[in-house]
């Protein structure tokens, strides 16, 4: 049995090598290099530099659009490079100084293309014939591995039952968002290591296929539409032209960072297109019928069930953000920077997610690199903590980013208790510091008010009646410290608001 055992563990390391350990090796030894630029991407610079240099051709609207550029993202090269020239899109990768200079990019005559197509056939029908038997074996191997492995599993639950709890309690877990076909694609995509969306040109793909429904917000940023794609919904943010930077930034960090999670707004495509004779900027998204939390709260009353739901899905994104996970399927520490309530979406089933990362900024542990990104817009000033306000900040720390979501995370909590009904009474809804500033505030306006006279939100007697809103007020004052160093973490609060969920189901349960 041992030497079975083996003899399929060797066949496994041959038929599938461990690609993830060469992938990283490539990463680190990879070289950047100078690389012509030419398309509507290259933000009228005719040089960039990255891993790949590339050109394209893809026929767009019937027709040819040319493109050369650089690869910034090692996975998105891998990727891309690897896509097999077709009858509509044709691309070319190469490494060197200027090597796309002079690579000429022909697509592939229809006749050729069912000749290579049924010459593929062969080659798969072969293909499987010959390894069909030895991926049996594999997987009956994997089955008893498994086997064996959840055996093990359960004996070492009966021994430290106590570590495994604390293991469940602090792991964070990627979860796949939807199941309809557009999610489908999305889960097989999943596994290119390129980020949370599709890779770049079925990204392109999937934006002309859209139609625009109906416009469902405007803001500084520019509009909102819901779009068709094969009949689903989606959410379509079109970009103004002055907000470029906040585009470019959102797609980076998108294609970039795996943020597959039930509680960060999902990405579905991000592409520069031409409609009615000008270039807009589009950011497909899941789209959520309900809109904005601001939005939701203008009309809506809240039982505790509903105000712990949203409180805790929140918080659960913001940790989300704020955790470097170390992998291949890892993603580095993000900072919001610019979290409020209309940056917050409600999902049918009344937990939220966590959108616009127009503004976000990245660390590495590994690396120790803090990047800000391109993008000189600042906040919303309501929002903004203290050390913005006296500009104290220290803005070389990744640490004092994630402060300022936290002082930001309190004033969204304050929003979402006064809505919250107890014995029979709740407040109208009111934006943060609503009796004190002006409805749209100065910087010097909100100085006065958080750093000179020390003002916050006012707590309502009421809720020193209700245990759970007295809770929520607690964690509220403890995210607003003037001192940054002493505010929770957004660990530490989604743990907080887990044993206030827990403690009020366990009174339902004895009532």
């Amino acid at each position: 049995m041992g030497s079975r055992v083996m003899i399929l563990s060797v066949l496994m390391t041959l038929t599938f090598p461990s690609s993830s350990c060469e992938d990283e090796q490539l990463k680190l030894n990879e070289v950047r290099y100078e690389c012509v630029c030419e398309g509507m991407s290259c933000e009228g610079k005719d040089r960039c530099s990255g891993q790949h240099c590339f050109a394209s051709l893809i026929i767009n609207e019937g027709l040819p659009d040319y493109q050369k550029g650089c690869f910034q993202v090692y996975e998105q090269s891998k990727m891309t490079c690897k896509t097999t020239p077709s009858a509509d899109q044709a691309v070319k990768c190469c490494q060197g100084y200027l090597c796309n200079m002079n690579i000429t990019v022909q697509l592939l005559p229809k006749g050729k293309l069912q000749q290579g197509a049924a010459l593929n056939y062969n080659v798969t029908t072969l293909t499987v014939v010959v390894i069909a038997p030895v991926i049996v074996l594999i997987i009956v191997s994997m089955v008893t591995v498994l086997i064996l492995r959840k055996l093990h599993q359960n004996q070492m639950q009966r021994l430290n039952a106590r570590e495994v709890e604390y293991g469940a309690v602090d792991g964070l877990i990627a979860s796949n968002v939807g199941d309809s076909t557009l999610a489908d694609l999305l889960d097989h995509s999943c596994t290119s290591g390129s980020g949370s969306g599709l890779p770049f040109l079925i990204q392109r793909t999937v934006a002309r296929q859209i139609t625009l429904m109906e416009c469902v917000g405007k803001g500084r940023f520019g509009e909102v539409w819901r779009g068709q794609w094969q009949g689903e919904s989606v959410a379509v943010k079109v970009f103004s032209s002055r907000d470029e930077k906040s585009w470019f930034r959102e797609t980076e960090i998108y294609n970039s960072v795996l943020l597959r999670n039930e509680n960060i707004l999902g990405f579905i495509a991000s592409d520069m297109t031409s409609r009615n004779s000008s270039t807009q900027l589009w950011l497909i998204t899941h789209y959520h019928e309900a809109g904005s939390l601001y939005d939701y709260l203008q009309y809506t009353t809240l039982d505790t069930v509903d105000c712990l739901r949203i409180a805790l899905s929140i918080a659960s994104g913001l940790t989300h953000l704020h955790t470097e996970i170390i992998g291949t399927q890892g993603k580095v520490a993000i900072a919001h920077r610019d979290l409020k309530s209309k940056n917050i979406l409600v999902k049918e089933n009344r937990h939220c997610c966590i959108a616009d990362l127009g503004l976000a900024v990245m660390h590495s542990q590994c690396t120790n690199h803090l990047d800000m990104g391109n993008n000189p817009r600042v906040g919303t000033k309501r929002y903004m903590a203290p050390e913005i306000l006296d500009e104290s900040i220290q803005v070389n720390l990744y640490d004092s980013y994630r402060r300022v979501d936290i002082w930001a995370f309190g004033l969204v909590l304050w929003e979402v208790a006064r809505r919250t009904i107890s014995n029979g009474i709740v407040e109208d809804y009111k934006s943060p510091f609503y009796d004190l500033v002006p409805n749209d505030p100065s910087f010097d306006d909100m100085k006065k008010v958080v750093c000179v006279d020390q003002q916050r939100p006012n707590i309502p007697n009421r809720w020193f009646s209700d245990p759970t809103l007295t809770s929520l007020a607690k964690v509220m004052k403890e995210c607003w410290y003037p001192n940054p160093s002493a505010r929770l973490t957004a660990l530490r609060i989604r743990k907080t608001l887990t044993k206030i969920d827990d403690s009020f189901n366990k009174f339902k349960t004895e009532c």
